[in-house]
């Protein structure tokens, strides 16, 4: 995890060294629960929901010309998950869940008449790092997983320099590439995976701002 911000950071202070046309991004979104289900057979099962919560991150953005722009982001939820499972009988625990996700994407911007207005749609791909928690035996860890994402929506200029992002996107978590999410529900060796997508649709916002001009 640390080694992925650091890998953000130093490309952040990269692109800014050369560009001219540079945007600063800030994020802020609430994210809608998903709900996650397997059964294999009556004693192999998992069932819940990935729980809602507050998002958050930021982006620098790299404006290839007025129209286009490449950004890589960072956006973080702190959440839970409710998973039912069989282990030894029917079990229930509330994990602890961190998610991260560092992507790198691009951005369309569309010009209208009224130049306050920007609408954009965006897709990005990337890493997802979970860090999760089990509270009833206190086993931890993190995995790394590919993720995508897609976005649309406004950025309002209150000034040419500062505006205001309307956001709707989402965020996904690719379960069936190189193996399942380790919840960890069981002591040594014992956890329940899933070989499905996590799906996470937010609706917030943020702010954008201008660091030098438009190409």
């Amino acid at each position: 995890m640390k080694k992925g911000l650091l890998f953000l950071l130093m490309s952040m202070i990269t692109i800014s060294s050369f560009s001219q046309g540079l945007r600063i991004n800030a994020y802020g979104a609430y994210s809608f629960k998903d709900r996650i289900d397997s059964r294999y057979d009556f004693n192999d099962y998992y069932r819940g929901t990935i729980m809602d919560g507050f998002q958050f991150g930021g982006g620098m953005e790299f404006m290839a010309d007025d129209d286009y722009g490449i950004e890589l982001s960072y956006q973080r939820l702190n959440s839970s998950a409710e998973m039912y499972y069989y282990k030894d009988g029917d079990q229930y625990t509330n994990f602890k869940l961190g998610t991260n996700y560092i992507m790198l994407g691009g951005n369309r911007y569309f010009d209208l008449k009224n130049k306050m207005i920007e609408p954009y749609v965006g897709a990005q791909g990337g890493l997802v790092v979970f860090s999760f928690k089990n509270p009833d035996n206190g086993n931890s860890g993190t995995i790394t997983k590919f993720g995508w994402g897609f976005k649309t929506g406004l950025n309002l200029w209150a000034t040419k320099q500062v505006g205001i992002k309307v956001q709707a996107q989402v965020l996904s978590a690719v379960q069936s590439v190189g193996g399942g999410l380790y919840i960890g529900t069981g002591g040594s060796g014992a956890a329940v995976t899933t070989n499905s997508s996590i799906y996470q649709f937010g609706l917030g916002g943020g702010i954008t701002i201008k660091l030098g001009k438009d190409k």
